[in-house]
């Protein structure tokens, strides 16, 4: 009878949270702001996940994608942080490596990172430096001895796109002429189309996978030259990753710790978050929704059929990685400052 009493009672708690779940998002829409312009991979992903994010939050929201471009993300980023609800009703997917920027103290960062509301990511990211194949920069070792740089896009400084081929001139003793400000990646690929730019660095899993980079790669319009991965990208067997070339080169350990903070934005992917302040219950119920969507068969299915490989983290490893990020010796900040000055 105590049994059965106490069934009925869990049975009536369970009930009614999960009544006050579904009223909250009934009738509601989720604002997701991506931090760069249309036709990128963010923009991609982001728009891809509305299509299945709202199925599985109580209340099935409908979840509207707005791209807020600028700095790199990073107005995206500050707009999540200090001017959005923190009612669980907008989110946002902008730059991993904006944490770089609060590290070394950039006096645009209105945000900290640590206080973000981290709610899961869908894939982890590494980069890939590419440049078109008619530019007389067939290898690094071309660059290196080039009188005059590449111009390499990047959408801002401090982002994977702008650190990542500074990284390459430190650790390699290359030199790019970085052109930044562009929207987004399919602005930069337009960018490499019409000329006006002969390299960037873009992640690897949209090189190999999405047009145009898929199909330039095919055709040999474009070469890729590096990547950042400490193990190559089964789909590029031939690029060298930046490790290898820096056992190569003999680049001092000091250098290499610095590398793997900058380039440990990969491990954070795309992550979707909300800003400081969001409820308990809200956060809980977003972080399941998220890891119920990325287990959810439909959901790999579709991510199957469009060449999107899930490999997903939870909020709280996101959480858990930034605070790592976040407590580095002077020293290391430093060089970092130096890395992202040059």
């Amino acid at each position: 009878m105590k049994g059965i009493v106490l069934a009925l009672l869990l049975l009536m708690f369970w009930g009614k949270e999960l009544l006050a779940q579904t009223a909250f998002y009934q009738g509601k829409s989720i604002r997701l702001i991506a931090g760069t312009s249309a036709g990128g991979a963010q923009d991609l992903w982001a728009r891809f996940l509305a299509l299945h994010f709202g199925k599985h939050i109580p209340g099935n929201p409908d979840i509207v994608v707005q791209n807020m471009p600028g700095a790199g993300s990073m107005i995206a980023a500050n707009h999540i942080y200090n001017v959005a609800k923190p009612d669980g009703l907008t989110l946002g997917m902008f730059n991993p490596s904006l944490y770089i920027e609060q590290l070394t103290g950039q006096k645009e960062v209105q945000y900290d990172w640590l206080k973000f509301t981290w709610i899961g990511s869908p894939e982890p990211i590494n980069q890939v430096l590419f440049v078109r194949a008619d530019t007389p920069y067939k290898t690094l070792e071309d660059i290196r001895k080039a009188t005059e740089p590449p111009r390499c896009a990047a959408t801002g400084r401090g982002t994977a796109g702008h650190f990542y081929p500074k990284l390459i001139e430190e650790a390699l003793g290359t030199k790019f002429n970085m052109v930044v400000g562009y929207g987004g990646g399919g602005d930069m690929d337009m960018a490499i189309e019409k000329g006006e730019i002969h390299c960037r660095a873009g992640t690897t899993s949209a090189f190999v996978v999405r047009e145009p980079t898929r199909t330039w790669y095919k055709n040999g319009f474009v070469r890729p030259l590096v990547q950042s991965g400490l193990t190559r990208e089964a789909k590029l067997p031939e690029v060298p990753t930046i490790y290898e070339l820096m056992e190569a080169q003999k680049t001092p350990e000091a250098f290499r710790r610095v590398a793997k903070v900058m380039l440990a934005s990969g491990d954070l992917g795309r992550p979707v978050a909300g800003g400081p302040g969001l409820p308990a219950e809200r956060i809980k119920i977003l972080r399941d929704a998220f890891n119920k969507m990325v287990g959810d068969t439909e959901f790999l299915a579709d991510a199957k059929k469009r060449g999107l490989e899930v490999i997903p983290l939870r909020g709280e490893e996101l959480e858990r990685i930034g605070k790592e990020l976040l407590v580095q010796p002077p020293d290391v900040i430093e060089r970092v400052k130096k890395v992202l000055a040059q």
